[in-house]
Formats: C-alpha cells, sequence, structure tokens
C-alpha cells in the first residue's frame, strides 16, 4: 500500500502551535503554504556536511548550509559566503573575505536561542573538524593531502587560518587547480561550533547551518519523513531583491521502491523525482531512449548527461580475505566476469537506452577527458571471458566456489541479468545479497564486502574527482577508496596531475591511471549513466544539471491562475 506522505502530515507539524485558530482559519493558511515534496529512496544518514557521502546526504544538507563557493547549474564555481578573493602566482595561498551579512539559524545552542554572524573562524573550525580523526569524516580526503605540512609531516598552523573576523587564509603545499571546486563540496559547507559541542554526536541528527531552510528538532521521523522550513532571515536574495526561498515547506519522503515513488507521484503526492527502476522505466522511456508523448504532455521532464559512473568493485586488500587463494584476488577471474558481461543489451534491454555501455574508462563520458578509444576497456567477449577463468584454474567453471555480489533492492533486476550471464558464460553461480543502500554503504565503506555493486557520483566536475577512487592514500572508511587499490605508479600519475596545470596534460595524465585501473580490472564498469527527473508541471526554477545537484532556493510554484493560461498556449 501506498505510504500517503502528503500535505496534511507536513501541515499538521508546521500549525501543531496554532490550535487557537478556526478550523476556517486554518484551511486558509494552507492554501498560502507553498509545500514542496520530494521522495528519498536511497534513506538518509545523517545532516552532519561530515558525512555528505552520497546523494541523499548531499540533497538534503545543500538546502540546510552553504559553503564558501557553490556551484551553478553550468556545474561553474561562484561565489556563496566569499564576497571575494585572491590566489598566489604560485597558486599555493589563499585569501578569502567572507561576507557579514551571514547568520546561522536560531538554534537552543546559542546565547537566547539566536543564530550568530558567520565569521572566518567558523571556517576555520569547520575546515580543521574534517580533518580531526575523532570527527570521523568521510571526507577528510578532500584536504588531507593538500594542505601546507612541515618537515615533520604535520598540519602548519598557516594551512587554515582566520586572519581576522571575515578573512581566511589557506595554505596549499602545492598549486591544485581544481581547489576552488573542492571548496564548493558539501564537505567544506561551515558549522557552528557551538552547535557542534551542544549536540555532541548527535550534531548530525540536530543541524545548524546558514542556508536556505532551517531544521527543528522532532520533525525528523526516520524511515518516514523529514520536515525543513523557510529560513525567514536568509542572506540571499534574487534578481529583483526578493528574499529567498521562495518555498514555505520542503517535506521529504523515505519511500524505498522505486515503483511506488513513481506511482506516488502520479498521484500528485510528490512534485518531483529523480530516475527509475526496470519496473517502471517503459512507462516513461520508448526503447530508443527517447520520453513517451504522453509524459513530455503531462509533466516537465529534463534528461542529461549525468557525472555518474556504475560499476562493480571489488576489495583487493587480501587481509580482508580468510582465504588467501580467494578467486576474486585474481586479475584473470575479475577480467573473466568483466568480458562476461554484454554491457550495449543491458544499457538496452534493462533501461531503454538510459545510459551509455560503460566499454571505456572510469571517467564518465559527460567531463571532457572522456575521448573515445583513449582508455581500451572490456567489451562482451564470450571466448575471452572463457580462456582467461581457464587460465586461472577453473576452466568451464569446474572447482570454481559460490562467490555473493552485494547490493541494494533497487538494482536487483540489472543483478539478477549479470547473474544470468555469469552462469550462461562461465558456468559459475553468484549469489546476491540484498541490504538497504545505508546498511550496504556501511558494508562496502568498512571493507566488509569482497564484491559489491557501486557508484560514483562526482563530488565536484573534475575527471581528478573519479581518479581519487583509486589513490592508496584515500582508503575508506575516511576516503573514497572502496576497492582498497594499490598501485605504485598510479600513485605516482595521481599526485603529479593534482599540480598540472595544462590541461591537454591533464588529459594524458588521467587517461594513463584509468588504463592502469582496467588493466588490473579494480572495477568492472558497467554503464554511464544519464539524469531523468520528472517534475509536476507547477514546478519552476528546478534546473538540470549534470551532477544532479538540488538546488531549491528558488524553486517556486506557478500561480493557478498563471496555470491555466500556460496550460491553454
Amino acid at each position: 500500500m501506498i505510504r500517503q506522505i502528503g500535505v496534511l502530515i507536513a501541515l499538521t507539524i508546521y500549525l501543531s502551535a496554532c490550535s487557537n485558530l478556526s478550523t476556517e482559519q486554518l484551511q486558509e493558511e494552507k492554501k498560502e503554504l507553498k509545500i514542496f515534496r520530494y521522495n528519498q529512496h536511497e534513506g538518509l544518514s545523517s545532516l552532519d556536511p561530515a558525512q555528505a557521502k552520497n546523494q541523499a546526504n548531499i540533497w538534503v544538507t545543500s538546502q540546510i548550509y552553504n559553503g564558501l563557493f557553490e556551484f551553478t547549474e553550468d556545474l561553474a564555481v561562484h561565489p556563496s559566503i566569499a564576497k571575494s578573493w585572491s590566489v598566489s602566482e604560485d597558486g599555493k595561498l589563499y585569501l578569502i573575505d567572507i561576507r557579514e551579512d551571514v547568520y546561522f539559524h536560531d538554534n537552543a545552542a546559542f546565547k537566547d536561542s539566536v543564530g550568530r554572524q558567520v565569521t572566518a573562524h567558523d571556517f576555520e573550525y569547520s575546515f580543521r573538524r574534517i580533518l580531526n580523526h575523532e570527527t570521523g569524516s568521510s571526507g577528510s580526503w578532500i584536504f588531507s593531502d593538500k594542505l601546507e605540512r612541515d618537515e615533520n609531516g604535520n598540519y602548519t598552523e598557516d594551512c587554515i587560518k582566520a586572519i581576522d573576523k571575515f578573512k581566511l587564509k589557506i595554505r596549499l603545499k602545492k598549486a591544485i587547480p581544481s581547489f576552488m571546486q573542492i571548496l564548493a563540496m558539501p564537505y567544506a559547507f561551515v558549522v557552528p561550533e557551538e552547535a557542534v559541542t551542544h549536540y555532541g554526536k548527535d550534531f548530525g541528527r540536530n543541524p545548524v547551518g546558514t542556508g536556505p531552510f532551517t531544521f527543528t528538532p522532532g520533525e525528523w521521523d526516520e524511515g518516514t519523513s523529514l520536515i525543513l522550513r523557510k529560513n525567514k532571515k536568509y542572506w540571499r536574495k534574487d534578481n529583483n531583491f526578493r528574499p529567498l526561498p521562495y518555498l514555505d515547506i520542503v517535506e521529504i519522503s523515505f519511500i524505498g521502491d522505486k515503483t511506488q515513488e513513481y506511482l506516488t507521484f502520479l498521484q500528485g503526492k510528490l512534485d518531483f523525482i529523480s530516475g527509475v527502476d526496470g519496473n517502471t522505466i517503459e512507462h516513461i522511456l520508448e526503447k530508443d531512449g527517447t520520453v513517451k508523448e504522453d509524459i513530455l504532455n503531462r509533466y516537465g521532464v529534463q534528461k542529461m548527461p549525468y557525472l555518474n559512473t556504475e560499476y562493480l568493485g571489488f576489495q583487493l586488500d587480501p587481509s580482508k580475505y580468510k582465504d588467501k587463494k580467494h578467486p576474486l584476488l585474481n586479475a584473470n577471474v575479475r577480467k573473466a566476469l568483466s568480458y562476461a558481461i554484454n554491457r550495449e543489451e543491458l544499457v538496452s534491454f534493462l533501461r531503454n537506452n538510459l545510459g551509455i555501455a560503460g566499454t571505456e574508462g572510469f571517467v564518465p563520458f559527460a567531463l571532457p577527458a572522456h575521448h573515445k578509444g583513449s582508455v581500451i576497456g572490456y567489451h562482451f567477449d564470450e571466448k575471452k571471458a572463457k580462456e582467461l577463468l581457464a587460465q586461472a584454474g577453473y576452466p568451464e567453471g569446474k572447482g570454481f566456489p559460490k562467490i555473493k555480489l552485494y547490493t541494494n533492492p533497487l538494482y536487483t533486476l540489472m543483478i539478477e541479468y549479470l547473474q544470468r550471464q555469469w552462469k550462461n558464460v562461465l558456468n559459475i553461480d553468484v549469489e546476491i545479497e540484498l541490504n538497504t543502500f545505508v546498511k550496504h554503504q556501511d558494508l562496502v565503506d568498512n571493507g566488509n564486502v569482497n564484491f559489491f555493486r557501486g557508484a560514483w557520483l562526482g563530488d565536484y566536475p573534475n575527471e581528478e574527482n573519479y581518479l581519487t577512487c583509486f589513490y592508496s592514500q584515500n582508503f575508506s572508511p575516511t576516503g573514497p577508496n572502496k576497492t582498497h587499490y594499490v598501485n605504485t605508479e598510479f600513485d605516482r600519475l595521481y599526485e603529479a596531475v593534482q599540480h598540472e596545470q595544462n590541461s591537454w596534460k591533464r588529459f594524458e595524465l588521467f587517461h594513463q591511471m584509468e588504463q592502469l585501473v582496467l588493466d588490473d580490472c579494480a572495477v568492472i564498469i558497467l554503464f554511464y549513466d544519464e539524469v531523468l527527473r520528472i517534475l509536476q508541471k507547477k514546478v519552476t526554477g528546478l534546473e538540470p544539471n549534470s551532477m544532479n545537484y538540488l538546488r531549491l532556493e528558488r524553486v517556486d510554484f506557478i500561480k493557478p491562475e498563471k496555470k491555466s493560461v500556460v496550460e491553454n498556449l
């Protein structure tokens, strides 16, 4: 039965203090509220930007917090709380002036429960907090290998320092062309020390930021719904000097089943959905990937290349295996599994051509460095797959032990398809274990599974971000290297590319790194995804982007009288 999460639940919370109003007054006030409803099928683990490691956490924290910089819809970096900045000629010193009109949300953590002014000291605290091992942030890697260190390898006092109340200094050990993009990531959002101290380990459930929407304690019913309210003191205005945001409430539901999510959207109980599953894709897309005409007539549709690579990952650390001769530690076995997959058929048959078969590198086709033919990947080759499995000591699958592939329910159809392919081509059995998205991610991040479905959605629109997943200093859970891949030549190239200024030379280094990863078959690339968003016709201001980044501060609804005019055009 479809969960009835709609306007009335949000309003019950929102108007709970208004019991003295008459029924007529309440009904009238309901009509005036602008309530935007979306679903987060993945589940939400934290509202602390230090834990913004997946789309669910990123989407919500991006409504609650701000950083120095931000990505706009064209994925360019623009100032947010930063007012002005300068970079030294050698590219190692950043001086950033911050706005003086930004305040934290009102919260019990502050004196008289009134949010105070944001200062450069707050950014110094927030960035050093990310680096603090006790924080347990999955984003420590954004600074750990970049900031200036002394001869003993310790961070210098000046690597992150508030020079005065509104000026921040950051010193890098070497120039990094992508550093401003890194500062625009959710990991770099500013948080107040008072709130982190006040709530302790529960800060992730009691967030305090500077963003367009605020959180009220008690309005997160885990697994059911989350309510965010308009920040009436938000510092930003639109081009006509109107205060932002336009919305009064953002209501987030947690329907785990994508089919049920789609049906809820069709009933008008959600204003926006992103992505569909194998059970609903044929209702939306033709077999060639074009959007069906009736969907275009009834809804707004946004479809574009996505900075997301879908893959299967292997745990490559032998210490994680009881059997040191486990077949997945054999590169020929991993390659055989990869050659046995018909990616073109997968994308065509299961996804109605939404996306592109992953027969090349790890960097998605939406980024400039993805040049066709620059990286030699894997394609369907039944003969080669069988030969490699035989070379590994398992001719025709004989003696091959049953292995387990971990995923979450959303990908069941796709993994079952792969399961059949491996059985038909290699005569091997692969079991499937399904877990909730949050549990699956926890198992993978902590190295507790040796074969898993994964996806890398770029934290910032740069090829370097995808290759950080294989740098040996970035082992999960505090870094993005979930496979625990180690290759000294890869590390050398990765360190070189961070400081290379010439774009073409950077591309060449990216291709060399990708080829090393593919030659070692650290991952099996399945496909490069595409963004598919469907909106109710009344929604305006929700602009698409290749990171599928959700920005709600400028979202609004077409008024009823205007809506009828639009429909008659």
